[in-house]
């Protein structure tokens, strides 16, 4: 390629592994999990072959591949495994996992200068908080953690552990999330963090479990018995405790981190960005002017971080995307579609459970979904581009009506199997959004958790939580054009402007094809799915 038009790509080899792929046109980008369909899975194979396929770029015509890890260094060209696909190793470049997250964070924002800080688990060299100035000219790292003080004493290392001891895997935090909600935090009255300056010292010694239990055994705090996946009121104290004391812990961060830039506007990447209770507290912060967090904000958005690092490298300056939306996947063709439901070979149709079904091309998709709705029917939603980032936001999502909890109850019973905690979120049309929650910004990516107005709680019960809030997500048509118009037309039936939405997926990862699509339908208890302009039916 020439200079004039530079293709360049990123990969992550870790944990949520995968490939992004940027042209001065394009940006396609999806997890490796999505594709060989086994959670958090590293590698990047299927990813990249996806992302060439969809620029219809060959990958001799790539100018630059930058690549990021976890551990004690980025890894270096001879680790990536390129080179078995006969990539120079003059083509490729290691990328700090947290600049990475950096790059995610500022150069996706509205923001021209910006605050950006990155939390999460662990990067490299020990990283767990960093903060960094951002502008056009570049994005300079200010400060983070002392590499010598333990991973264990961060905020995501630690949230991840008290997330183990509850009987989880470590990147479903949600869970405790959603779970603190049930808890009383004043039952622990021993501080969690210290955080000095922009530094964070937290008081656990080991990761994991095994971290919570000395804490418990130095402290004599009763946290319950381990697994206790909200079984016991014991957990589920534990779980509003670590959750409150995040939350300090990131206030007096995001305070500290601003004072040392000076800048007001905050980009905030890493995984415990998702945390979105605690994030739609930080971005009511008074020192907080504007905040923004991508909705990839773990490691399924670093490759898209390096693929932007890349462009840097390549072009010199700093790329500016602004996102308004997080369709990153490509779009499946009305071929491919029924190659699927005629279960044609070539569609990569995996059947789990075989089921006799019907469909039928719907002129009105959109009508016909929100009729199915208001009837209390749950449906499949799989339309466009998929979403790089956990949640579904109306590319591959499940949907029900929220105005009761027959469908909330429904899905976490029979479809999604779930616990029963945990909370769905709801999709309203954004210029309804301040008319039915006390939210007074877009929030497009389902990142931020306000309350619901008082006088809506029982319209929508389906979808408000415990506490009062729901993980909104504002649904705009330039955005979504065919998710708003179903929501629009379940207004117009309902007089509500809000849907139920889930991810498309029932323990497994979010359906990417549709020939997943339609495995999924089977060996689940939807009762329809709508593809594209096609409209399934159990027979």
């Amino acid at each position: 390629m020439t200079a004039h038009a530079p293709v360049v790509v990123g990969i992550n080899v870790g944990h949520d592994g995968g490939a992004a792929l940027i042209t001065g046109t394009t940006m396609v980008a999806i997890s490796e999990e999505r594709l060989n369909r086994t959670r958090y899975s590293p590698g990047w194979q299927a990813a990249l072959l996806y992302c060439l396929r969809a620029a219809r770029v060959r990958l001799q015509d790539v100018d630059l591949i930058a690549v990021s890890g976890i551990g004690h260094h980025p890894p270096t060209a001879g680790e990536t495994g390129l080179a078995h696909l006969g990539v120079d190793p003059a083509r490729i470049v290691p990328v700090d996992h947290h600049l990475s997250h950096a790059y995610t964070a500022y150069c996706l924002s509205p923001y021209d200068e910006a605050t950006v800080l990155v939390v999460d688990g662990g990067g490299n060299n020990h990283d767990t908080e960093t903060y960094y100035a951002a502008s056009r000219d570049g994005i300079q790292r200010l400060g983070g953690n002392p590499p010598e003080r333990p991973r264990a004493g961060g905020i995501g290392a630690t949230y991840e552990a008290f997330t183990n001891w509850l009987g989880w895997h470590e990147q479903e935090a949600g869970k405790t999330m959603a779970l603190a909600s049930y808890g009383d935090p004043g039952t622990h009255r021993t501080p969690l963090f210290d955080v000095e300056g922009a530094i964070v010292r937290g008081h656990l010694t080991r990761t994991h479990a095994a971290g919570v239990a000395e804490l418990a055994e130095r402290t004599g705090a009763d946290f319950g018995p381990s697994d206790s996946q909200g079984g016991d009121q014991r957990g589920t104290d534990a779980a509003a405790y670590v959750q409150a004391q995040t939350e300090q812990a990131l206030s007096a961060l995001t305070e500290q981190t601003i004072a040392a830039t000076g800048l007001s506007n905050l980009c905030f990447a890493g995984g415990v960005a998702l945390n979105c209770v605690a994030a739609d507290k930080l971005r009511r912060q008074e020192s907080v002017s504007g905040y923004f967090a991508p909705p990839a904000s773990s490691d399924r958005g670093q490759a898209l971080g390096c693929a932007l690092y890349a462009w840097h490298q390549m072009t010199g300056e700093i790329p500016r995307r602004p996102l308004a939306h997080d369709y990153f996947g490509r779009t499946y063709t009305d071929t491919e579609i029924k190659q699927a439901l005629t279960r044609d070979p070539r569609s990569g149709l995996v059947e789990r459970r075989r089921a006799p079904y019907r469909w039928r091309r719907e002129s009105d998709i959109a009508a016909a979904a929100a009729q199915m709705l208001a009837d209390g029917r749950i449906i499949g939603w799989f339309q466009g581009g998929s979403e790089l980032g956990p949640r579904a936001l109306g590319g591959r999502s499940i949907l029900a009506d929220p105005r009761t909890t027959a469908g909330s109850e429904a899905l976490n019973s029979r479809i999604k199997h779930r616990e029963p905690f945990r909370p769905f979120a709801p999709a309203v049309l954004a210029n309804h959004a301040r008319d039915w929650f006390e939210l007074d910004v877009p929030s497009p990516f389902m990142l931020l958790a306000p309350p619901v107005r008082e006088d809506r709680t029982d319209k929508i019960a389906g979808v408000v939580h415990v506490d009062g809030t729901a993980r909104v997500q504002t649904v705009d048509p330039s955005a979504a054009p065919a998710f708003a118009a179903l929501i629009e037309r379940f207004h117009q039936l309902t007089g509500t402007p809000v849907v139920l939405n889930t991810s498309f997926n029932d323990r497994e990862p979010i359906v990417e094809t549709p020939a997943h699509a339609l495995a999924t339908f089977q060996a689940c208890d939807l009762d329809a799915v709508c593809i594209g302009d096609y409209l399934v039916e159990r027979s």
